[in-house]
């Protein structure tokens, strides 16, 4: 992720980087960033306020924003986009580890409401498969049920889903090839490689997409 948004803040000139549920992210206090970016980090109160408080002795790279905002609530949300969709030019969103929780309807409305917005033209996404989230279930379920955390969303059309909303996919980046690329593989990745060795054409393919971070795109409108 941090390649992709710095490749578009360099050369599709982003102005403004719309960061939902951004949790403990410190992109902006880590990443090369041009200091006339303005990045919006959006979360609930207690989260913000936590990570405020950590990174109180350090300087952001850009102009950083926090907005307190629950963004299942549909009227906070919308009012957020209607105040920074205007006042921005080239925008990139990013909802990284927010979009498995939500309900496909939910991830509906979202992205009809980021659409809404010409100047919201990039939205960085990670994207999970229906047999990983099965896999998850199995794994993890229990623990993610008892912290009232249940994962939801991973359509089986996969970045298909998005387009009755207007986006696009533009890129996608398989996290294990992406994992091996950097060297931050698990351990049992070797497995996963080998039985893709084996796998039929098509189950190769299914492997690809089995998890990944995913560049959405909308077509350019007003200002160039």
């Amino acid at each position: 992720m941090d390649e992709i948004i710095l490749r578009l803040v360099q050369a599709e000139r982003v102005d403004t980087v719309l960061n939902l549920a951004a949790g403990l992210d410190a992109r902006p206090y880590r990443l090369d960033l041009p200091k006339d970016l303005h990045w919006i980090d959006v979360d609930l109160e207690g989260i913000l306020s936590y990570k405020e408080s950590a990174l109180s002795s350090d300087k952001p790279r850009c102009h950083l924003e926090f907005v307190r905002a629950d963004l299942t609530d549909h009227a906070a949300r919308h009012a957020l986009f209607q105040r920074v969709g205007p006042n921005a030019k080239r925008a990139l969103v990013i909802s990284e580890g927010l979009l498995v929780y939500l309900k496909p309807e939910d991830v509906t409305s979202l992205a009809r409401d980021l659409a809404e917005q010409a100047a919201f033209r990039w939205w960085l996404i990670d994207l999970a498969s229906p047999a990983l989230l099965q896999f998850l279930k199995r794994t993890w379920g229990n623990q993610l049920r008892s912290g009232n955390a249940p994962m939801l969303f991973a359509p089986a059309e996969g970045t298909a889903f998005f387009a009755p909303a207007g986006w696009a996919e533009a890129e996608y980046r398989p996290i294990l090839d992406e994992a091996l690329r950097l060297q931050r593989a698990p351990k049992m990745a070797w497995l996963w490689r080998l039985l893709a060795a084996f796998a039929s054409k098509k189950r190769r393919a299914e492997f690809k997409r089995f998890s990944g971070v995913v560049l959405l795109k909308r077509p350019a409108q007003g200002t160039p």
